[in-house]
């Protein structure tokens, strides 16, 4: 079993490389067996049989739990540690305690702190907005902190109780409106956290020759949290990347001082130089703005709560979560776990009807992290085929003009075969 490593930044990836997947509860069964196979079928495809995945399955979620008694055996988590990379099928999380999120618990286990979403709409595939084609963003969501530190008390408990004598007695807080039934949550957001997905969002844009950087927040309102993310980023905008980035508070100080047209000419020639524009706005414009002007965001980088109702958006605006791929990665690390960014769809799972599409977007993700770029496009170019030609499962294919609606494995024969003829 052959392992990537990862060294200043770049991975180093063996031509026979293990990647662990976690199958995955529901639907799961379904889609990651299609999901190996079409991604198989591309990597063969695209290196003539020099290359290949050796496929190492560990046990998360229900599965798990009816064969060992554990929800996350302490064993998968080993694995993904040891081997850097891996693919995830949707899980169920426990009802009435235990672990919060299985999710959760894996990204916080290897220190996750991206959520990676690339959004981008593809040909064929029926949008509720009119220029679909607008919409190509990644989203850079931080991952460990904010809501998903998981820091509450429910009402009427005595740590509720505690913390409210606490903020009162303490702190001098006044202003809870209903202090007796009220539950409480704490939303710690750090300099270090709120730096290094900074960092990776503007980094991720450099390599890639992306024109901006968008810092979404809602600093108007939580000044010390959202407000902090906003601030670090910017300061690591201009005190890490110097000349490569333009930010819009250097457009600012320009404008104060030298007028508006001074400031514009800044701004069009760092443009003009390649240099990424780092901006900010607020989370409820962002929302807005994203309808009404696509094209003016490439890279986008916000906290926890925000990257969660802003990656679904957009995926709404492409066609849906059903094609919505997703990536928990550490960058300093290398580490990553791609996953399906569905649920586990109980009510359509065995019935082969489930759409394979994110958990196949989601392996084009990890073979581009591992540096298989040629066999990742293979795989978006084999569904974009597909689609124009009205071939998808019955989810999308619905909406399509003169959709034919296809089952989980007769899409996938379709994906393979659509490959193996590029």
């Amino acid at each position: 079993m052959a392992k990537m490593t990862f060294n200043d930044g770049k991975p180093e990836t063996p031509d026979c490389l293990t990647v662990p997947f976690i199958t995955g509860d529901g639907v799961g069964a379904e889609i990651m067996p299609v999901c190996r196979s079409v991604t198989d079928a591309a990597v063969a495809k695209a290196y003539g049989g020099l290359r290949r995945i050796e496929w190492l399955e560990v046990l998360a979620g229900e599965r798990a739990f009816r064969q060992t008694g554990k929800w996350l055996p302490d064993d998968t988590v080993d694995v993904f540690r040891e081997y850097l990379v891996g693919l995830k099928g949707p899980l169920t999380t426990p009802v009435g305690g235990g672990i919060r999120s299985l999710n959760v618990a894996l990204r916080q286990a290897l220190d996750l702190y991206v959520c990676l979403r690339p959004v981008r709409w593809f040909r064929g595939v029926a949008s509720p907005v009119k220029e679909p084609q607008k919409v190509d963003m990644t989203v850079f969501r931080e991952n460990t902190e904010d809501i998903y530190a998981g820091i509450e008390w429910e009402r009427g408990t005595p740590e509720a109780a505690r913390f409210l004598r606490f903020l009162r007695d303490e702190m001098g807080v006044a202003s809870i409106r209903f202090p007796e039934s009220s539950s409480f949550g704490v939303k710690p957001v750090s300099e270090e956290g709120s730096k290094r997905l900074v960092r990776a969002a503007i980094d991720y844009a450099l390599r890639k020759r992306l024109p901006s950087v968008t810092i979404v927040h809602k600093g108007n309102i939580m000044k010390f949290t959202e407000g902090g993310f906003r601030r670090w980023g910017y300061e690591v905008a201009e005190e890490e990347f110097g000349d490569a980035t333009f930010t819009m508070q250097q457009y600012s100080e320009i404008r104060r001082e030298r007028g508006g047209e001074e400031a514009e000419l800044a701004l069009a020639a760092a443009k003009r130089s390649g240099r990424v524009v780092v901006k900010d706005v607020m989370a409820d414009a962002f929302l807005q703005n994203t309808l009404l002007v696509p094209e003016e965001y490439s890279v986008v980088a916000t906290l926890n709560l925000n990257g969660d109702y802003i990656s679904d958006q957009l995926a709404a605006m492409v066609g849906g979560i059903g094609i919505a791929p997703g990536g928990n990665i550490n960058c300093l690390t290398g580490h990553a776990i791609f996953e399906a960014t569905h649920g586990t769809a109980p009510d359509i799972a065995g019935k082969d009807a489930a759409n394979p599409s994110s958990l196949l977007l989601s392996a084009f993700m990890l073979l581009e992290h591992v540096g298989w770029n040629e066999a990742a496009s293979l795989i978006t170019r084999a569904m974009e085929s597909c689609f124009v030609r009205g071939l998808a499962t019955a989810d999308l294919a619905r909406f399509m003009t003169d959709g034919s609606p296809l089952t989980t494995s007769g899409f996938q024969r379709e994906l393979v075969e659509t490959i193996n003829n590029f």
